[in-house]
C-alpha cells in the first residue's frame, strides 16, 4: 500500500513538471545559458559610506560563483559585464521602545545596475533604484555594530541582484 502511494505521488509530481520554466514547474536552470563568462568591475559609490562598493562587488562575485553556471572573468573579453553604482545608503529606525530609544535599525542600500552583452552591446537587465536591506539591533544587551548591519545588507543586496539576472519566465 505504501509503495503504491509513493508511486502515485512521484507520478503526480512528474506530470506537473515542464521542460520550460515559462510553462510550469521545471528543474531546468533559469539562468541564461548563452552567456558563459561575466565581468563584475567594482561598483561605483556616490555615497559617503566608503567601502560598501568593494564589499558589495565581492559579495556579488561570490553569489555568482556559488549560485549560477557562469564563470567570473575579470577581463573585458568576458561574454557579459555587470556594472553598477551605489546611489544611496541609509539607516532607518524600524523599532523603538516605549521611551523612544531605537531597538532596531534597517540598513538600506540602493543601487543602479546594468548587465550588458559585450558582443552585441545589448542590455540584458537594467534596474534603477534597486534596494536591498537588512536589520540589526544596536541596543544594549545585543549591541550589534553598524558593520554587522552593513554586512548583512550587502549580502542581501548581492543575493537579490544576482536573482534579477535570471531569464525572463
Amino acid at each position: 500500500m505504501k509503495s503504491m502511494l509513493v508511486l502515485c505521488a512521484v507520478a503526480g509530481l512528474a506530470g506537473a513538471c515542464a521542460s520550460d520554466p515559462s510553462k510550469g514547474y521545471s528543474f531546468k536552470d533559469t539562468y541564461d545559458s548563452q552567456s558563459r563568462t561575466i565581468q563584475v568591475p567594482i561598483f561605483q559609490n556616490k555615497t559617503y559610506f566608503h567601502g560598501v562598493e568593494s564589499e558589495l562587488t565581492e559579495a556579488i562575485v561570490k553569489e555568482i560563483q556559488n549560485k549560477t553556471p557562469w564563470i567570473i572573468d575579470p577581463s573585458p573579453a568576458a561574454d557579459t559585464t555587470l556594472s553598477g553604482t551605489i546611489v544611496n545608503v541609509q539607516m532607518r529606525k524600524t523599532a523603538t521602545d516605549p521611551s523612544g530609544y531605537v531597538q532596531e535599525l534597517g540598513y538600506i542600500i540602493t543601487v543602479d545596475f546594468e548587465w550588458v552583452d559585450n558582443s552585441t552591446g545589448k542590455t540584458l537587465v537594467s534596474r534603477r533604484n534597486f534596494s536591498g536591506a537588512d536589520t540589526f539591533v544596536p541596543t544594549r544587551g545585543v549591541s550589534e555594530k553598524i558593520e554587522y548591519g552593513q554586512s548583512s545588507a550587502v549580502q542581501r543586496t548581492a543575493k537579490d541582484i544576482v536573482s534579477e539576472l535570471r531569464t525572463n519566465w
